[in-house]
């Protein structure tokens, strides 16, 4: 996060030297992107919480699951397939636009990987009851523990890891052909919202890949580039660094079991995009 905050800074200083005396003017104006991103995960904490069990694995490790080329790139009907950014916007004043999108990632647990884990099981657990492998029931103090995809766990938001944000950015051009058409401009905001994944979990071998669900709030950093193709399409670069905390993840289907997590990220994403109405000069 301090990187993020450092590379906000450094660009815009650079964009204050790099102003031309032309007005910048987009007030009025409104815009549409779509794209794809990738995603990276610092370590998390994950804690299950249900009848006869509370426990926590610590510091698990997970990774994004973008869908290989192929047809799920070019066939609308396929779209929202792999991990996908949507946003919408209007430009409210010349350097400024609000926008409301939808970050569609992806976060899957790494299967049979070594951690930690605190916290209670005990033989039967939630309701109606499951039977929990004798090898599993204990008292834990952060005590090492191999977390076995085929009879304990396998946890995922692949349906997916989704962040619908309101976002509040800021556009100050860097570079402007002559011929007035394309242009060069360093984008950096803030956005705040809610997580609503789409989890697919087993826990003691139980568990469906649930429906998405309001699982908690977030707020992240971006900057990125804009470049104007032509007065009315532009190809956008991002970073976007940010957390979700998650409080009520949906795991084996039943009310009584949920899990919480707090996932600290860093996005890279790559758009596409329309301007709508007024087209700045």
């Amino acid at each position: 996060m301090k990187k993020l905050l450092l590379c906000l800074s450094v660009l815009y200083s650079f964009s204050t030297l790099a102003q031309t005396e032309k007005p910048y003017s987009r007030k009025g104006e409104w815009f549409v992107y779509w794209g794809y991103n990738r995603s990276t995960y610092a370590n998390s904490d994950i804690t299950f919480i249900g009848e006869g069990y509370n426990f926590t694995l610590h510091d698990v490790v997970a990774k994004d699951a973008p869908t290989p080329l192929g047809r799920e790139y070019y066939d609308p009907g396929l779209f929202s397939i792999p991990q996908f950014n949507f946003r919408g916007g209007y430009f409210f004043k010349d350097h400024w636009a609000v926008s409301i999108g939808w970050d569609h990632m992806k976060y899957v647990m790494v299967n049979d990987q070594a951690s930690t884990i605190s916290g209670t099981i005990s033989a039967q657990v939630s309701s109606p009851a499951i039977t929990v492998n004798p090898q599993y029931v204990g008292t834990y103090n952060h005590t090492p523990f191999v977390v076995n995809s085929q009879d304990f766990l396998t946890f995922e938001h692949t349906d997916g890891f989704n962040f619908a944000s309101v976002d509040l950015e800021r556009y100050d051009k860097l570079w402007k052909a002559k011929n007035g058409i394309q242009g060069l401009d360093w984008v950096a905001g803030v956005g705040i919202g809610l997580f609503v994944p789409r989890s697919d979990v087993r826990l003691f071998t139980v568990g469906k890949n649930n429906y998405w669900n309001v699982a908690g709030y977030g707020m992240a950093l971006k900057t990125g580039l804009q470049f104007d193709i032509t007065r009315r399409i532009f190809f956008r670069n991002d970073i976007k660094g940010g957390f979700g905390r998650l409080n009520d993840i949906r795991t084996t289907g039943r009310d009584s079991d949920y899990a919480k997590q707090t996932i600290w990220y860093l996005e890279d994403y790559f758009v596409l995009g329309v301007k709508i109405g007024k087209a700045h000069k």
